[in-house]
């Protein structure tokens, strides 16, 4: 018989949930066997070999190379963001970035950096954003010593939670972002089950600690979920700004 990664998962929890109720119930010894299980087997996959290498089992979307792994956001043609050096950056006025491939449950890693000339101040400074299911903004902006509403600086959840500390690198330096994102689930009636949640380090500190999502982004207005598909693209931001990325990848969490 065949049983499937989350039916061993499952057996597995309930097991140790039933023997350590019955534990609790009776003063009773138990041997160590009784808490041990060896089903499932996790996955063996290679970890990268510096901060800067994706692990084996990583989707490569960016990687200096090209930009086949996207589309235009506006009508679906091939992008014309500039890349030079593995750098990509925004060409303004374009208009964003989507994955051709959608996904829900995920780590995704990027790294950017803002302008090393300062233009502007606040919002208008080295904007753009990470749109997670084209629905669930992670700020970017450059928000070394720039002061503007903290639920709308760098590595903020856009309009929604602020950073827990600001982790910015100076213009012209590259930042990292490690987000882990659980998307919500919905009913069949399209009642919301669980919210989506955010875990985001910046360089390495986590400033969004399993936040769960009050809705979508929304620039004005009160945050409402509404029933989507259970995997969609991944959007990067034209905001006017020529921020650039590198080393995009991301890995499912099935």
């Amino acid at each position: 018989m065949k049983i499937s990664l989350k039916s061993g998962l499952l057996a597995s929890t309930f097991v140790f949930a039933s023997i350590s109720t019955f534990a609790q119930e009776k003063d009773i010894d138990l041997p160590p066997e009784a808490t041990e299980f060896y089903k499932p087997v996790p996955q063996k996959i290679q970890a990268g070999e510096s901060k800067n290498t994706p692990p084996s089992d990583a989707k490569i979307l960016f990687d200096g190379a090209n930009l086949s792994a996207f589309v235009n956001e506006k009508d679906g043609s091939e992008p014309t963001w500039n890349i030079e050096e593995d750098v990509l950056t925004v060409n303004p006025g374009t208009g964003g970035i989507l994955t051709k491939e959608n996904f829900g449950d995920m780590q995704l890693h990027l790294e950017w950096r803002s302008p090393s000339e300062i233009k502007g101040d606040g919002q208008q400074r080295g904007n753009s954003g990470v749109i997670i299911m084209g629905k669930y903004e992670v700020q970017i902006l450059d928000s070394f010593e720039n002061d503007t509403y903290t639920n709308g600086q760098a590595a903020s959840i856009y309009k929604q939670s602020p950073p827990l500390v600001n982790a910015t690198k100076a213009p012209g330096e590259w930042n990292t972002y490690d987000i882990i994102f659980t998307a919500p689930r919905f009913n069949k009636d399209g009642m919301l089950l669980n919210p989506a949640k955010l875990t985001v380090l910046h360089n390495g500190v986590v400033v969004q600690n399993n936040y769960e999502l009050h809705g979508p982004t929304a620039y004005i207005g009160i945050l409402n979920y509404t029933k989507h598909k259970e995997k969609l693209p991944i959007h990067f931001q034209d905001h006017g700004s020529p921020v650039s990325f590198r080393n995009i990848w991301v890995r499912e969490l099935e």
